[in-house]
């Protein structure tokens, strides 16, 4: 963390003392109450900072157990620099130290504080033990606490920085080197074509060949960053699409391209990546740390594919309480619960696999091995892009791995356009694998469809390498139903993504289920959306919104 040049006159400071004195003077000295002054000083300085103060955020230790910091400070990426636990002045400071770190808290860099005292371990040992009703003395504290630099933290900074630069040049390079080898190597230039056809079948009949080529070098960029960070070695191999890419990778690196000395100048990027994901023990923050890490990725490369498929991060608050929701719903509405066999789940747009991760968590191991080793498993996802569909399958099989301790691939996942499963028409989807996973989806009844929809309104640059596309099926189904009821003049906005991943949930439940989104509110008074909220009003027994942007609706009571 950054040094700061903290003063005892600072506004801050005073605050500080201020607001205690004023609990004093109500007679208010729990915990709960007078942590709130101590709780805006690090969020001042977190600020001056750019780092975020995170406060009860959950966390599960490697044995399981659940820990609840008051306050942890992070960065951009999620990474940890620093904790904070807050006592009352009855408390005795150094007992409650070791009860946390007995239970699992970490202390590389955190204090522990009442409003009279502080205690601040760093590298597991306590380093100041202070009275801090002296203001020089919270200054120390306060100093050193920011001045901590946890381990690789600096390097990862640095490599990210370094990322930003080289990443552009070495796509432009490949870009390069295979229209050089789609242009002179025949059997590139085959395989190239067979590939760029499964594409066009299999995720969109638009589909380029200047994004097919994108897919090709975001899978050269990256595929070393998912076998390590994962200690998956074997992934290009056990992964349906990505071995079918690596065969046309083989292609184009046969003549003319060294695989390992083209990605030498990332090394320490990949580096970093790994050694930053090792020292992180919790799943849950190593899941947003490469989510992170992706996001970035997509910002400094691939910003029109990022937005022409409406690329949208769910925050994991947002997740848990999405997946606690259905789960209360279940149980209340239907008496049934998601660990129930029969109850199939899927997430149409799953990104990064956030919510099949929440919902494994939340199964008990029996219910996890049952449903996750069904044939068909029981909670299935789409992806449309390559690279969420691999950081998916990853997340997905590493959170199988650390709750049953052993390896198992996810045959749940599909690399297919949602809205295109509707069609009643289907082309061979990429490999016979996952042509035949998407038919068992089809085939299967689901009773829970929850994520976080696309959300492009409209294609910016009709140019652009992977415009949206017109679905037959599904926009036939929204002007049978919401745009037929409407009495707008406008209706475009009907045929947005978004309107269509409710249109396509409500049907694929049938007659009773759960669905659960994240969208934006404007169907709620928009004059457009008149028919749906009627056809709404009819199809569902229950809606229920939280904050605005979050439905769950219920069909069938």
């Amino acid at each position: 963390m950054p040094n700061l040049n903290i003063k005892t006159t600072h506004k801050p400071i005073k605050t500080y003392y201020t607001e205690l004195e004023k609990y004093a003077q109500l007679g208010e000295a729990n915990e709960g109450t007078v942590r709130a002054a101590f709780q805006n000083l690090l969020q001042h300085y977190c600020g001056q900072s750019n780092l975020t103060l995170l406060c009860e955020k959950s966390h599960y230790t490697p044995e399981k157990r659940r820990i609840i910091p008051d306050g942890e400070v992070v960065d951009g990426f999620g990474l940890p620099h620093g904790y904070w636990e807050a006592k009352d002045t009855q408390d005795d400071l150094h007992v409650e130290a070791d009860k946390k770190f007995a239970a699992g808290y970490p202390s590389k860099n955190i204090v522990v504080q009442s409003p009279t005292h502080a205690l601040l371990y760093q590298h597991g040992q306590l380093q100041l033990d202070l009275d801090i009703t002296n203001p020089r003395n919270l200054v120390h504290v306060l100093e050193t606490f920011f001045a901590y630099q946890a381990e690789n933290i600096a390097a990862w900074h640095t490599a990210v920085a370094e990322f930003r630069e080289i990443v552009p040049e070495l796509g432009e390079k490949l870009e390069v080197l295979i229209e050089t080898e789609r242009q002179n190597n025949p059997h590139f230039q085959k395989v190239f074509t067979n590939f760029h056809e499964q594409c066009q079948a299999s995720i969109n009949p638009n589909l380029s060949i200047a994004a097919v080529e994108e897919m090709l070098i975001q899978h050269l960029l990256t595929e070393r960053i998912f076998a390590t960070v994962f200690d998956n070695r074997d992934f290009t191999r056990r992964n349906i699409i990505a071995r079918e890419i690596e065969n046309v990778v083989d292609a184009l690196t046969e003549r003319t391209l060294n695989r390992s000395e083209f990605l030498r100048p990332l090394n320490p990027f990949y580096v970093a990546i790994e050694q930053t994901a090792s020292t992180i023990t919790d799943f849950s923050q190593k899941q947003g740390f490469l989510n992170t890490v992706y996001e970035q990725f997509f910002q400094g490369f691939s910003v029109k594919v990022a937005d022409t498929h409406g690329i949208v991060y769910t925050p994991q608050p947002i997740v848990d309480f999405m997946v606690k929701s259905v789960e209360h719903i279940l149980q209340t509405e239907f008496n049934r619960s998601m660990s129930d066999t029969g109850v199939h789940i899927i997430d149409p747009f799953v990104g990064t696999g956030n919510f099949i991760v929440r919902i494994m968590q939340a199964l008990d191991p029996i219910s996890l091995e049952r449903k996750y080793t069904a044939d068909p498993p029981e909670f299935q996802c789409n992806e449309v892009m390559i690279l969420p569909y691999y950081i998916a399958s990853m997340n997905i099989e590493h959170e199988f791995f650390t709750a049953m301790h052993r390896y198992m691939p996810y045959e749940g996942i599909c690399l297919v356009d949602t809205f295109e499963m509707a069609e009643a028409q289907q082309m061979s989807l990429f490999t016979a694998d996952n042509t035949a996973r998407v038919e068992k989806q089809k085939e299967s009844p689901m009773f829970v469809v929850i994520g976080n929809p696309p959300y492009n309104i409209g294609q910016v640059n009709e140019n652009d390498n992977n415009k949206n596309r017109k679905y037959e099926t599904m926009d036939q189904r929204i002007a049978d139903t919401y745009a037929k009821d409407s009495k707008a003049t406008l209706k475009t906005a009907l045929y947005d993504p978004y309107i269509k991943a409710i249109r396509w949930g409500l049907d694929r439940i049938g007659e009773e289920g759960v669905v659960a989104f994240v969208t934006n509110n404007s169907f709620l008074s928009g004059l457009a959306f008149d028919g749906m909220r009627k056809h709404l009003a009819d199809d569902c027994d229950a809606i229920y919104r939280h904050y605005n942007d979050l439905i769950v609706s219920l069909v069938g009571l």
